[in-house]
Formats: structure tokens, C-alpha cells, sequence
């Protein structure tokens, strides 16, 4: 990955960025306030994405409440991302791709070699094809935890639809170089990432698609936050979190 750091502090400017390129995986623990942008840089990325409370990992990502409880299917900006302890981990606060998949979970090892043709890193190096399911176990390894351990993930910048049957249908055409989506982060968080292909991504070829990830401090969160009143459980999902930032020591500047 290429990296770059920057001292300046402004929403405007990232402390921190990296590309992440396709076929690769990451993980970092993002302070309560920051944000982190991310940005198809090509156009048809996909971002599997699981966060954890580093303090409790048995506390993380919770699909089913976030998406009942905002009654939505997909994600976009206002919407908040749940724990399964009914707290928010973090809040799309900008978005311009406009609907991410909530539901069809990773490419399993499996259909990486049913669908694409294998690739080894002793034979191709940088250019190996990777599983998102490998990729989550290989970054949640680091931190003691297993497969019993892996969540439903989000995956950024994937559009799914239903057809008239009901059918789970993959929109290719959604696709847009430079897309990008911002997550403010209420609380601690253990980020885990993978940039491997959707697992209803047609594409006979795999997408070997980067994606560009800046850090950046968030603006304190008002009492009028779009997100925040976004719906009514979203508000208490952020009450949720008053007790945990009570007890939180106090954090140089």
C-alpha cells in the first residue's frame, strides 16, 4: 500500500492515507471522532468491511438491527452502522455512490475457485487472487479471533437489487470511478477491510480493484446531526453510548 501522513488537523485534510489495492486486506483501530474516507478509485470496487469493539470483541457489526432497525435494505448517508449491543460503531456521513450491499455477505474460498481462475502469490505475486473470506480470517487472526468469530460484512460501493422474482441481482452499471463514502466513527472500533470482488460480481476476469482510504478528525456531533436524527433508533443507539464515554479516561489533545 502507499501511504502518506500529514500534520494538519482541518476536516478538509487527511492525517493519514493509503491505497489499498485490489485483492488485499487491512485492519486499524479508529479513535472515537475520527473519519475515514473511503473512494473507488477506478470504478467498481468492492469494500467488505467488519468492525468490533477493540475493548470487547465480542461486541461488533450488527446487520440485522442495523438494517430493521432503520428499515432499510440499503446503506447510505443518515444511516448509522449498529453493534449487536445496540450502539452505534460508526455514521455515513457523506456518501455519493448512494447504496451500498448490506446482505450478501464475502467471496468464500470456494467460489473465488469455482468462478475465477486461481492465482498463487509464489506464481503472480501482487497480482494473486485473494478470497474475502481468506482476507477476514488472515486480519482477524491478529487479534485472537477465528472464523467462529466472522460477522456479516458490509461491502462499500456494491449496488444489489431484487428482480421481480426476488432474486438477489448484482447492478454492474452503478459502478462510478471516484465514488465515495465517509464513516464518523461514535465510538472505538476495530476496522477490518478486504478489497475482494462481490460475490455476485459477474465478471468473468477478477476485479483487481483499488481503493483509496483517507483518515480525517470529525467536527464535534451536534444535537440537530443529520445522522443522529436520522431515525428515532438511531437516537437511542447513540444514548447507548453515554455510558461507555462517561467512564472513557480523558484523551490528550
Amino acid at each position: 500500500m502507499t501511504e502518506s501522513l500529514s500534520n494538519s488537523a482541518t476536516p478538509s485534510h487527511a492525517l493519514y492515507s493509503t491505497t489499498l489495492p485490489g485483492s488485499a486486506h487491512w485492519s486499524l483501530r479508529v479513535r472515537r471522532g475520527m473519519q475515514l474516507r473511503f473512494t473507488d478509485l477506478d470504478g467498481g470496487a468492492n469494500l467488505g468491511l467488519l468492525m468490533y469493539n477493540p475493548e470487547d470483541l465480542l461486541e461488533r457489526y450488527n446487520a440485522p438491527d442495523t438494517l430493521k432497525g432503520q428499515h432499510t435494505f440499503k446503506l447510505t448517508r443518515g444511516n448509522c452502522l449498529y453493534s449487536d449491543m445496540g450502539r452505534v460503531f460508526a455514521s455515513i456521513v457523506e456518501d455519493d455512490f448512494g447504496w451500498h450491499d448490506s446482505v450478501c455477505g464475502t467471496l468464500s474460498e470456494k467460489a473465488l475457485q469455482e468462478k475465477y481462475t486461481a492465482r498463487s502469490y509464489q506464481d503472480h505475486h501482487n497480482q494473486w487472487t485473494l478470497s474475502g473470506e481468506h482476507s477476514f480470517l488472515t486480519e482477524l487472526a491478529k487479534y485472537g479471533l477465528t472464523e467462529r468469530d466472522m460477522a456479516a460484512n458490509l461491502n462499500l460501493f456494491s449496488k444489489v437489487t431484487t428482480d421481480n422474482d426476488g432474486n438477489l441481482v448484482f447492478d454492474s452499471s452503478a459502478a462510478k470511478a471516484g465514488a465515495s463514502l465517509t464513516l464518523r466513527f461514535e465510538m472505538d472500533t476495530l476496522v477490518i477491510l478486504n478489497s475482494c470482488p462481490h460475490p455476485l460480481n459477474p465478471a468473468k476476469d477478477y476485479p483487481m480493484k483499488p481503493v483509496g482510504i483517507e483518515m480525517l478528525k470529525a467536527p464535534p456531533v451536534p444535537d440537530d446531526d443529520y445522522c443522529k436524527n436520522f431515525r428515532p433508533e438511531n437516537i437511542r443507539a447513540f444514548e447507548n453510548l453515554s455510558l461507555i464515554h462517561i467512564s472513557e479516561p480523558t484523551r490528550r489533545s
